[in-house]
Order: C-alpha cells, then sequence, then structure tokens
C-alpha cells in the first residue's frame, strides 16, 4: 500500500512541475477515467517535433503509463503502434536509455527530461540501437527513403494551424 502512495504522491508532484513549467507545443495529462474522474496512472502527451528538421510542424502522440513501482521503475512510454523510427519497435515502444530501468532509468528523472529525451531521440536516432527493421535499415542505408518516409509521417500528425 505504501508503494501505491509513494507513486500517486510521485505522479502528483510531477503534474504539479509540469503545469507549472513544461517546454513549449508539449502536452501531458492524466486520462478520463470510465466514471470521469482522472486516471492519474496513465496520460496522453503530445511532443512536438523540433524546427528546423524533418519532424518539424507535427506533434507526436505518446500514452504514458506509471507502473505500481514507479518511481523506482520507469513509466512506459509509447508512440503509436506502427510509428516510423529505428529505435521505436513496431509495438510504440520507445528504446531510450532513460527509459529502461537497467540502464539509465533513475527516480530523479523528471517527465519534463523523459519528454525531452524523446524530442531529441526522434531527430536523432541510435543506429547502435535499433528496435524496427525497416526504418533502422532505411537511416543506415538510403537515407533519402527515410527522410521521405519521415515527412510523410509528420503530415499525419501535422499542427492544425
Amino acid at each position: 500500500m505504501a508503494n501505491r502512495d509513494l507513486r500517486t504522491e510521485r505522479i502528483q508532484q510531477e503534474r504539479k512541475q509540469w503545469r507549472k513549467d513544461h517546454p513549449f507545443g508539449f502536452y501531458a495529462r492524466p486520462t478520463k477515467a470510465s466514471d470521469g474522474s482522472l486516471d492519474l496512472h496513465n496520460w496522453k502527451a503530445g511532443i512536438p517535433g523540433k524546427p528546423q528538421t524533418k519532424w518539424e510542424n507535427a506533434t507526436y502522440p505518446v500514452t504514458i503509463a506509471f507502473p505500481e513501482e514507479y518511481p523506482a521503475k520507469p513509466p512506459k512510454i509509447r508512440f503509436p503502434p506502427g510509428f516510423y523510427h529505428p529505435n521505436v519497435y513496431p509495438s510504440g515502444t520507445i528504446c531510450l536509455s532513460i527509459l529502461n530501468e537497467d540502464q539509465d532509468w533513475r527516480p530523479a528523472i523528471s517527465l519534463k527530461q523523459l519528454m525531452l529525451g524523446i524530442q531529441e531521440l526522434l531527430d536523432t536516432p541510435n543506429p547502435g540501437s535499433p528496435a524496427q527493421e525497416p526504418a533502422w535499415r532505411a537511416f543506415e542505408k538510403d537515407k533519402v527513403e527515410y527522410e521521405k518516409k519521415v515527412r510523410q509521417q509528420a503530415k499525419q500528425y501535422a499542427d492544425k494551424h
């Protein structure tokens, strides 16, 4: 029971901090449960592509699930299934060391740091940690094809101005 309280306490802290200070163009908020109440353990968020990159002018949706052991264990952050990126599994799971409890996850890492880390990963994939074959292969061997696919995906998630 104490563990669950720690999780909820930390999530409320993160939410308060996020509402006070979050990077421009990003959003992150708890989902609503079927009874209309806030579900603090499951969030919807959006990560904007960086300006002057092939990811720009779009906001990429992610879901954030805070496990029972949070903050000892990292939240599970996913893009929609089929998201095109060398470090995103077909399921949408993101391959990033700060999201991996066996690598660089630390309980002190904030939601803001995670979101900025994922934004950075969009335009600077890690070819040494491939999570899906087609995007990785194109990124390594056919930059023109890779950029074309990324721009098509950016159109799919384009910001509505």
